[in-house]
């Protein structure tokens, strides 16, 4: 029986969220012992470490792995709210229930009209594919609050706005969900929250935005796309070193500078692109906003100089908001980071020990796990700009992009331009009333171990419903 369009739970989904989710939390917990190097390293060694710092009221100035916005903190000292359990145990049940705050703002989200439980189904099969890293990092905890912002969307600017902020200050890249924002509300309250945000942590404690040095001075992580130079290098005698530094496993020596610059180069024109699309876009359907967000973390996670294991944990996040949209067309993309976050697992930590000594085993991997990012970025983006700008201009042949001449680039009546359905025609009989003008209604690692450490990444109206 089909479940999307009924209100009942799909039972069956939340089985295997229950069942995937208890072996997630045996693995941290060192029931079992999943193969590779310990990830809990990070919570109980390092995260315990800062929580001490913070709670003696500052930042941690002097580690230079503290590469987080200032909000962190607040992820880093939320154990203390179980405090009948040890530091980690209480983070690895924090964790856990952010899952099912995703889980649970999905299903929500996917029983509206026009709306589908593949995203649900996405976040439930998707998170457990990287191993226990996804309950061994706070990514999962910002995952959650940038889930809530985009399904706040367009009928609740001022609460998208707010959490994006907030979510922005935990972990940076989820500025990028106002990419598809068209109300202004969100907009503002992104700013004034951000800034309200900023300015109380940093009074609270000194050091606030000490992690804006520490992260410039990041270089090409083992795992990167530009890191895969010096993998194929090392066969042909080149002659740098991989090292611990700055909280990660980089490669240091010659070239290196050259490769990391590049990455920022193809950072900076995946940004120059997504501004143009933003100023080419006619065309904004409900689903519209998630793509958009989609579409851009993807392109600043493959062209970033550190592509850790966590940061699929936002990729899958974002995936299953987009899916959450029956109109959606960023189905293949999503499946491509379902399968790229498989590979992550088999790369760090199962066979991490094989890309660090760039053998053929663990270069294969790199390959495979960065190829998909790249195919998925540049075909989610030309979903997006085939559907927000190429097709609504070549429809109409008006800046709109609307056969209507409607802001929102659609005809009365009428679905999305694309979307399966037939564009009605105007009456044919003479004298008819023109068709009435309106918009639709839709309208890694940080490879921690306890001695690897996290590292931070790098006014128009909208349409219809939540996007």
């Amino acid at each position: 029986m089909d479940m999307t369009g009924s209100r009942r739970l799909p039972v069956g989904l939340l089985t295997l969220w229950g069942a995937t989710r208890l072996l997630l939390l045996l693995f941290v917990f060192k029931v079992f012992v999943f193969p590779g190097p310990d990830v809990t390293g990070d919570v109980s060694v390092i995260y315990q470490g800062w929580y001490g710092t913070l709670r003696a009221g500052t930042y941690p100035l002097d580690d230079v792995t503290w590469q987080y916005p200032p909000a962190a903190a607040l992820a880093i000292l939320s154990p203390a709210l179980l405090p009948f359990l040890d530091y980690a145990s209480a983070f690895f049940v924090l964790a856990c229930l952010a899952d099912l705050a995703v889980l649970a703002l999905l299903l929500h989200a996917g029983a509206r009209p026009g709306r589908t439980w593949r995203g649900a189904r996405v976040w439930v099969v998707g998170l457990p594919l990287l191993g226990p890293t996804a309950y061994a990092r706070y990514d999962v905890m910002v995952t959650a609050v940038a889930v809530a912002a985009l399904l706040a969307g367009s009928r609740h600017p001022r609460a998208m706005g707010a959490l994006t902020a907030f979510a922005a200050l935990l972990k940076v890249w989820p500025a990028l969900l106002l990419l598809g924002a068209r109300r202004r509300a969100a907009w503002a309250w992104a700013a004034a929250t951000g800034v309200a945000l900023a300015a109380g942590l940093a009074l609270a404690m000194p050091g606030a935005f000490a992690f804006l040095t520490f992260q410039r001075d990041r270089g090409t992580e083992v795992e990167s796309l530009g890191a895969l130079v010096f993998h194929v290098a090392r066969q042909f005698g080149w002659d740098g070193e991989v090292l611990l530094n700055y909280g990660s496993v980089e490669f240091l020596g010659p070239h290196v500078d050259l490769v990391s610059d590049a990455a920022l180069l193809l950072s900076g024109v995946a940004f120059a692109w997504l501004l143009l699309w933003r100023v080419r876009a006619r065309r904004f359907a409900p689903h519209t906003l998630a793509d958009a967000a989609f579409v851009g973390v993807l392109m600043f996670t493959a062209t970033s100089r550190v592509i850790s294991p966590q940061y699929m944990v936002w990729l899958v996040g974002l995936a299953a908001v987009c899916l959450c949209f029956r109109a959606s067309r960023m189905g293949l993309p999503g499946g491509m980071v379902l399968g790229a976050s498989f590979v992550t697992v088999l790369e760090f930590p199962i066979w991490f020990g094989h890309v660090v000594a760039s053998d053929w085993l663990g270069v294969t991997l790199l390959f495979v796990r960065n190829g998909l990012l790249v195919l998925a970025a540049l075909l989610a983006a030309f979903e997006l700009w085939s559907e927000t700008v190429a097709l609504g201009g070549a429809l109409s042949g008006a800046p709109g992009g609307a056969l209507s001449g409607a802001p929102g680039g659609a005809l009365s009546g009428a679905g999305p331009v694309g979307a399966g359905r037939a564009v009605p025609r105007a009456p044919k009989k003479t004298g008819a009333a023109p068709l009435k003008d309106q918009a639709t209604p839709m309208g890694l690692k940080d490879h921690s171990s306890a001695d690897l450490k996290d590292d931070g990444a790098a006014g128009l109206k909208d349409h219809g419903a939540a996007g």
